[in-house]
């Protein structure tokens, strides 16, 4: 356990738990008594702001370096493999054809598995490490799933994992390929969620699950801090993040939130969560006037990562938009598949439809003039483009194919 860890507290009743003392959710509240970590801040601050203040080193150029602020001792063995760290572009082509210059891109694309899901799926692994967990599970849409596989490859840990038959075939392929052991629901998202903790509890393997783990979310924040850092400081005034089960949109702003109670920075940036319409638990609920209550419902949308009908951190998410004065909106596949082209012909980074949703997001709110000219935007890309290739596949025209003849390049060229 983190000597720096000051208890966990239930985001529904508030009651306080020392680290360890739980594994998971609230026992008075249930599954959706999330908890959330909380540290000894004024302890940490001096020897955080001094590391800060140095770049990192080669060794130190990932999520470890936040390693005051995160829930795993030092001495905790953990993932090689560089997590985090990700890009954070000023596209200037990007924000000259969408007509705002004052735009960033963090490409979380390039975490080792090609998706944002490896920063939780490191702190899971270590958790699972300290606790001396043999066997650790998770249900997933996909990325979470390969995330799993592929931080435990790389530290011998043996993996279940439940996925629906529908996922990606390039998420299923890395599954494989990393070694985990697969179960390919014939069902829903929700319905892998909830057999994988039916399992987890009956064979008493170390859940992995966001949303219901409460060490997955001071993964997640972790983007958070590397805006902080990449930004000097200079915090984008909004940032915009897909929204499935709420747990990346809570992470980002838990981030934002230690970094406030650290001392530095006064507040946080408005963060805007998008979800597809298909799949739009959280816009329901903010729309009603900005309810605390979700309603469930079957979601059906081409942005497979994001495809959750009951969001598990459903708090969590809600309250990164009330506390941030942000707000939830949604898009249509159509706009997602938009972006899907946008972002990769305009600034050369190639997402996944979920992980483009937040730039869908971003663009709408600028064609209705909700975004203030001079307003500095970061819009956070969770996954790689090759991860649904064949979604990539579908919204391009095919290049013509030609005899390995000059004439043929002129002929195909009209010359």
């Amino acid at each position: 356990m983190s000597a720096n860890v000051e208890y966990l507290k239930c985001v529904l009743c508030g009651r306080r738990f020392a680290d360890g003392e739980v594994y998971y959710t609230c026992p008075d509240c249930g599954p959706f008594g999330l908890l959330n970590v909380i540290y000894k801040y004024k302890e940490i601050k001096k020897n955080f702001e001094k590391k800060l203040a140095k770049p990192p080193a080669v060794n130190e150029n990932n999520i470890w370096r936040y390693i005051d602020i995160l829930p795993v001792d030092e001495s905790v063995p953990r993932t090689n493999l560089r997590v985090g760290m990700t890009p954070y572009y000023k596209p200037r082509l990007l924000g000259e054809f969408l007509g705002h210059q004052n735009l960033y891109i963090k490409d979380d694309g390039q975490n080792p598995t090609a998706s944002f899901k490896d920063r939780a799926s490191a702190i899971g692994v270590a958790k699972a490490f300290e606790l001396k967990k043999e066997i650790i599970t998770c249900a997933s849409t996909g990325n979470a799933a390969s995330s799993l596989a592929g931080i435990c490859a790389s530290m011998g840990l043996k993996s279940y994992i439940f996925v629906p038959k529908t996922a990606p075939v390039a998420k299923i392929a890395q599954l494989l390929l990393f070694g985990a052991n697969v179960f390919m629901v014939d069902g829903n998202y929700d319905q892998a969620f909830d057999l994988c903790m039916q399992a987890s509890e009956e064979f008493g393997w170390y859940n992995r699950n966001t949303g219901y783990n409460p060490y997955l979310l001071e993964g997640k924040k972790t983007c958070a801090l590397e805006i902080y850092e990449q930004s000097k400081g200079a915090l984008p005034d909004y940032v915009f993040v897909s929204v499935g089960d709420g747990c990346i949109i809570g992470g980002i702003y838990k981030g934002f939130y230690d970094l406030m109670n650290l001392g530095l920075i006064e507040k946080a940036p408005k963060l805007i969560g998008v979800q597809a319409e298909g799949s739009n638990p959280f816009v329901r609920a903010y729309r009603d006037n900005k309810s605390r209550k979700l309603v469930d419902m079957v979601p059906e949308t081409v942005a497979d990562s994001i495809s959750v009908g009951i969001p598990r951190a459903s708090h969590q998410g809600l309250n990164a938009v009330y506390a941030t004065e942000g707000e939830f909106i949604d898009v249509t596949d159509a706009e997602i598949l938009d972006s899907l082209k946008i972002l990769p012909r305009y600034a050369g980074v190639f997402g996944e439809p979920a992980g483009v949703t937040s730039l869908a997001g971003f663009i709408k709110m600028k064609k209705a003039g909700r975004i203030p000219d001079n307003a500095s935007c970061a819009v956070v890309i969770t996954g790689n483009g090759l991860k649904d290739i064949n979604t990539a596949i579908s919204c391009v025209n095919k290049a013509p194919v030609i005899e390995p003849t000059l004439d043929a390049v002129k002929k195909a060229l009209k010359l």
